[in-house]
């Protein structure tokens, strides 16, 4: 079946100083170009969703805009024969959800370079549970450890622990048998935290203090998704050799920081652009999202909304509010 008459999504627009949001109906001259068309089942909620769905966000850049950031679903029409028609696939990053409609609405139109196929083992509930914020966590543990990384090599700090890439980084790490720490200002998820595998706690204060230019050594390694008020400190109490890969600016873009930890201790900050990786790196690692590098204790849990319940989501994630996963359904 082909892309119906009209479908749902769920719209941002900007008509001169007017900003404006909601469900609205769409045609397939809507959509943008692209040689896969995909009947869309699931899609989540970023952190970068929620900015562009706010009058104020600077992230979406056209207008009107479905956002969405990532998608999956069931091919309905393709000229590209490693997607046939009836195959499931996943779409995200790039300019989806951006400058490009994106995953909440029926359907989509993708160019197949910036389509993956489902890996087996995953469904694609699951492969959104798992999302972008996912995606980019895995991203990151896998450049620390083609890096040195290892269990033995000693503990790991992950900060934002209770939104997306935080969690999941968590979970990911404590399978892979890691001493996973977790830095948060919320006590009350503390135990929470545990059950995806957290073993120790810094609070917000703590990490975000003043301190001197070097540190005496604790992280082996680290996951920063905050920015500003985490960086400084993880870079200065990292252990030689170490590296933090950072995933996000959740506290601001500026680094106030020294060469201290990079001359003398020889640590490394990895840089984690997942929007952007190149399409053969981005399908093998997500056939290790689905293998070795599976959240299993956080990905089954995510809290479900649909598009009717979607502006909710979308205001809590930027105000900070995010627990885990929010998964949109898109489709029935």
């Amino acid at each position: 079946m082909a892309i119906p008459n009209s479908f749902r999504a769920y719209v941002v627009d900007r008509k001169d100083e007017r900003f404006e949001r909601g469900l609205r109906t769409l045609t397939p001259a809507d959509l943008p170009e692209g040689d896969v068309e995909v009947r869309v089942s699931w899609s989540s909620v970023n952190y970068k969703d929620g900015l562009a769905a706010t009058a104020d966000g600077k992230v979406a850049r056209a207008y009107p805009l479905v956002p969405g950031i990532d998608l999956a679903g069931t091919v309905v029409r393709s000229s590209h024969a490693a997607f046939v028609k009836g195959a499931e696939v996943i779409a995200h990053g790039y300019d989806l959800g951006v400058s490009r409609h994106g995953g909440y609405a029926e359907y989509a139109r993708v160019p197949s370079q910036w389509t993956v196929s489902l890996p087996r083992g995953l469904t694609a509930r699951n492969a959104m549970a798992i999302g972008t914020a996912g995606f980019t966590a895995a991203m990151a543990v896998a450049d620390l450890e083609a890096r040195g990384l290892e269990p033995a090599n000693g503990p790991v700090l992950v900060t934002g622990a209770t939104g997306g890439v935080g969690s999941t980084a968590i979970a990911i790490l404590a399978e892979l048998g890691y001493e996973v720490w977790a830095v948060t200002g919320k006590l009350e998820e503390h135990a929470w935290l545990q059950t995806l595998g957290a073993v120790g706690f810094l609070t917000r204060e703590e990490v975000a203090a003043e301190g001197k230019p070097m540190e005496p050594e604790r992280w082996a390694g680290a996951v920063d998704s905050v920015g500003a008020a985490t960086l400084p400190y993880i870079l200065r109490t990292l252990r030689r050799g170490g590296a933090v890969a950072a995933c996000g600016n959740a506290s601001g873009p500026a680094l106030t920081t020294t060469v201290f930890p990079f001359i003398l201790r020889g640590t490394a900050l990895l840089g984690m652009d997942s929007a952007y990786l190149a399409i053969a790196k981005r399908r093998r690692l997500w056939e290790r999202v689905a293998t070795d590098l599976r959240p299993r204790a956080l990905a089954e849990r995510a809290a479900e909304v649909t598009l009717d319940t979607l502006e909710p989501a979308l205001d809590a994630i930027r105000a900070g509010e995010a627990r885990g996963r929010w998964i949109v359904r898109v489709g029935g």
